[in-house]
């Protein structure tokens, strides 16, 4: 497992750390994606495709990019509600337009 990368931000009493990791693949079709086989940030250098992620305070991720050849192909943005379900995904898959899709009530 690698180290993983934090960034904290408190300027308005609330906690808005968040944990950058990387992952070279997923496994399913749920949402939000399933990263797996956990990279340590120095190995990416070796890779030609790998996922970044970035988790909040929660655990809960927030953005997901797949990296090919060192631009991004995939990304996922994830919103949630108050009590932790997945709200919305908003999902852009190379130089496609955005697609929202919302999947609990506000």
């Amino acid at each position: 497992m690698s180290q993983n990368h934090t960034v904290a931000c408190n300027a308005d009493a609330t906690d808005t750390t968040i944990v950058e990791r990387f992952f070279l693949t997923y496994r399913g079709v749920r949402l939000p994606l399933q990263l797996t086989e956990e990279l340590a940030p120095e190995a990416l250098r070796h890779r030609n495709t790998w996922f970044r992620a970035l988790y909040d305070a929660q655990g809960r991720m927030q953005r997901c990019e797949k990296h090919v050849y060192g631009a991004i192909e995939l990304l996922h943005e994830y919103r949630w509600t108050a009590d932790g379900r997945l709200h919305e995904a908003v999902i852009t898959e190379g130089d496609e337009a955005p697609r929202a899709l919302i999947l609990t009530p506000a």
